[in-house]
């Protein structure tokens, strides 16, 4: 005998799967919050305004991290280029 009620089941169950997930995410969320709060506390970024804090954030994260660190912290092995009058 067909279940008549199948596709509707179907759905609720579809409906408290996502609401699960969706407590899950900002369960996640909150966590990684804290995770990321806690690496910049007493780096000194802390002292940045919110605002300015947020700008930095969006533009690190377009930038990438390989792009931004090479920017921010050139890699210390390297020497920057010389003058030719610094050579003689």
């Amino acid at each position: 005998m067909p279940r008549k009620n199948s596709a509707i089941a179907a759905l609720q169950k579809l409906e408290n799967d996502r609401a699960a997930l969706d407590a899950r995410q900002r369960e996640l969320e909150v966590k990684a919050a804290q995770e990321i709060g806690q690496i910049i506390l007493g780096s000194g970024l802390e002292k940045f305004s919110r605002k300015t804090l947020r700008k930095l954030a969006v533009s690190l994260g377009k930038m990438g991290e390989e792009t931004a660190l090479a920017r921010l912290a050139p890699d210390q092995n390297t020497k920057p280029p010389t003058s030719p009058s610094q050579t003689k």
